[in-house]
């Protein structure tokens, strides 16, 4: 009986390890496919978002993880999931999360609402 349970516990940590993968974070921009726009949205985002937010978690950290944002119907705040709620919140900050937008460029926005569209 205790061979049993031991060899379903080893199928079962297999198929969790092989359905996980790789940690997406520690992958190259390259290899997650991002464009130029994208992968200078990522540096942003690393800079100045996650310390945070995690990208590829729903798993909170400071905030809500941001993984699937734009997959989703509403956000975190209940706000539709869309580019004007979203750049709204960065530029303008809500509840606890701080205002980004006077740390921001127009570009450097898009360059972020960009990376944030690959999560």
């Amino acid at each position: 009986m205790k061979q049993i349970a031991f060899i379903f516990g080893c199928l079962a940590l297999a198929a969790c390890v092989a359905a996980c993968g790789p940690d997406p974070s520690k992958e190259s921009d390259a290899r997650l496919g991002l464009n130029t726009q994208e992968a200078t949205g990522r540096q942003i985002y690393q800079q100045r978002c996650a310390v945070c937010h995690y990208a590829y978690s729903s798993r909170s950290l400071h905030g809500p993880g941001l993984v699937r944002l734009y997959r989703k119907k509403y956000l975190p705040s209940g706000l539709p999931a869309n580019d004007r709620f979203v750049e709204q919140t960065i530029v303008n900050g809500r509840g606890m999360m701080p205002a980004e937008g006077p740390g921001l460029t127009p570009e450097q926005l898009s360059e972020l609402i960009a990376y944030l569209h690959t999560l």
